[in-house]
């Protein structure tokens, strides 16, 4: 027993080997150049058996083709001993276009990929064939072609040139939308697809350009998509399926503010409150509510309703009702409409007309500067607005605001040409994920020949220069520049630097003042909202900073 034992462990080992044994394959050319040509290509030559190495020889021939060595010849491939395996090779001549015959496919496609063409051939360099076909299949495709296939046939050499045959496959006629059905917000309102999104029924079926589009429904405050498009082909139609969650867009917005009055140093607060209702009809629309009370008695209420594609049109309409209440001086009410055109996903132009009424409360004027007076402006604006949505806490990255306004003002029988215009642009410089500068410019004027004092335009406070009381400065021109650095010290927390610079005109008065505010703030993304506190401490050109100047304002954006 011990000997067969002894022998069957001996054949064991042997198989082993045999059959871990690696199979090498060597070529030989007919000069150095040639070796040196194959050996660029860096073929495999160490195998596990026979069949990986004719498989390689097949290989190299396909990869001596697409080089353009289509006169190459391997022979003689033998077995010279037990582990080696060695063939020669003939590259010969080297071929460095190759002309396409085609049919069925607009020369305009060619054009498209940057290839000029004649009535019946195409010329490629043959190392850029294989490229160029693939994206003229793109092409084809974005033409509502999806299962469109190329492929080159009767590969050649005539006449000391290669040729071939351009193969499509069978023609159909472009595939468009047939239907579009959104799951998961069963309400979402389709007007949004069709002008926000613009994607209808009809378009060509173009996939890579469905996915640009569909992606910008993400911008949209009051949903977003869960998933990835999908499309059901059969043989009649496409069905585009997209998935879409409701997403929480109200918010509440408010703020407290207190600072020491000068004459009775006492504690005064202001605060304002500004909520906003959006999407709650499902039709995208949005209602904005704002309360101010201010520490100069200043009282404002503003109610802002905007719909988009009345009508299901690409229109839109925005209506706005403002009363401000100026102590028992003056109340001013401000009415507009605006219609609005969205010709891209960042891009508003608006046309409208402003109509304001003011009225003197004074039972006993001692200022002939305030009066009674209506006016009308027939005004226009442009909104770019980009945003950010994997950014939580600055979800608004880049802001353009232009309006230009022409009218008249009527008071005490006399009308007078008055010309408007409002600037305010803010863009966030990330210098990496955790730092960045927020920059902002605001420029407000109201041209005319002669001012009232309950005209003038008002500013100051949180919303433009900190560091002073709310709308407690006035002026016919002002310029505000605001200035932060930011440091994000986590996801939902982030303090900030505040410099805020302006100069305003009064020509009411001749006054010229710059004004100049600094000041620290932070905010912290809470359950209950976004938390923010500023500290600014304001001051005019020519006088000294002083603390009990400071202000302190309080915010919180809670959604709903």
């Amino acid at each position: 027993m011990k000997p067969k034992i002894i022998l069957f462990s001996l054949l064991l080992v042997i198989s082993a080997q045999l059959l871990g044994q690696n199979l090498m394959l060597k070529l030989h050319s007919n000069s150095p150049e040639e070796s040196q040509s194959i050996d660029t290509l860096s073929y495999i030559n160490t195998h596990t058996n026979y069949n990986s190495v004719t498989s390689e020889i097949q290989n190299l021939s396909t990869l001596f083709n697409n080089e353009g060595y289509f006169d190459h010849k391997i022979t003689d491939l033998r077995k010279t001993n037990d582990s080696l395996f060695e063939a020669n090779i003939s590259l010969n001549k080297k071929y460095t276009y190759i002309y396409i015959k085609y049919t069925n496919i607009p020369p305009s496609l060619f054009k498209a990929i940057g290839l000029e063409t004649n009535p019946k051939f195409v010329s490629l360099t043959i190392k850029e064939t294989k490229r160029s076909l693939n994206v003229l299949n793109l092409k084809l495709s974005e033409q509502g072609l999806p299962f469109s296939t190329l492929q080159l046939t009767n590969i050649r050499v005539e006449n000391d040139s290669v040729k071939a045959d351009l193969k499509s496959s069978k023609k159909e006629p472009p595939r468009r939308i047939d239907k579009i059905i959104v799951k998961g917000y069963e309400k979402f309102p389709k007007k949004f697809i069709k002008h926000y999104a613009r994607i209808k029924t009809g378009d060509i079926f173009n996939m890579e350009t469905i996915k640009k589009k569909t992606n910008t429904l993400n911008k949209l405050p009051f949903a977003n998509l869960i998933r990835d498009t999908e499309v059901l082909f059969t043989n009649d139609s496409t069905v585009l399926y997209l998935y879409v969650e409701k997403q929480k867009s109200n918010n509440f917005d408010g703020y407290l503010g207190f600072t020491t009055n000068e004459n009775t140093n006492k504690l005064e607060f202001s605060g304002y409150l500004n909520m906003t209702l959006r999407n709650n009809l499902n039709y995208g629309e949005s209602i904005n509510l704002l309360y101010r009370s201010d520490e100069n008695e200043q009282k404002t209420f503003n109610i802002n309703v905007d719909a988009p594609y009345i009508f299901k049109s690409p229109i839109g309409a925005n209506v706005e009702l403002n009363i401000f209440k100026k102590d028992s001086s003056f109340t001013t009410i401000d009415q507009s409409l605006d219609l609005y055109y969205q010709f891209k996903t960042e891009h508003t132009t608006y046309l409208g007309i402003t109509s304001s009424q003011s009225n003197n409360l004074l039972q006993h004027p001692t200022s002939t500067s305030i009066d009674d007076y209506n006016s009308t402006f027939y005004q226009t604006k442009y909104n770019f607005t980009r945003t950010d949505e994997t950014n939580i806490l600055f979800p608004v990255k880049s802001v353009a605001d232009i309006h230009l306004g022409i009218g008249n003002r009527t008071y005490q029988s006399t009308k007078e040409n008055q010309f408007q215009y409002n600037l305010a642009v803010s863009n966030i410089f990330y210098l990496n994920h955790k730092n960045s500068i927020y920059s902002r410019v605001v420029v407000n004027a109201l041209q005319s020949d002669t001012y009232l004092e309950n005209e003038l335009l008002r500013f100051g406070g949180i919303n433009s220069i900190r560091g002073f009381e709310e709308n407690s400065l006035v002026a016919s021109f002002y310029s505000v520049f605001n200035l932060e650095y930011r440091l994000q010290l986590s996801p939902t927390i982030f303090i900030n630097s505040i410099t805020d610079f302006s100069y305003f005109e009064n020509q009411m008065v001749d006054q010229k003042e710059k004004l100049i505010a600094l000041g620290i703030g932070f905010a912290i993304l809470t359950k209950a909202g976004l938390l923010k506190m500023n500290y600014a401490n304001g001051k005019t050109e020519n006088s000294p900073f002083n603390i009990s100047d400071s202000k302190v304002h309080l915010s919180i954006t809670s959604y709903f």
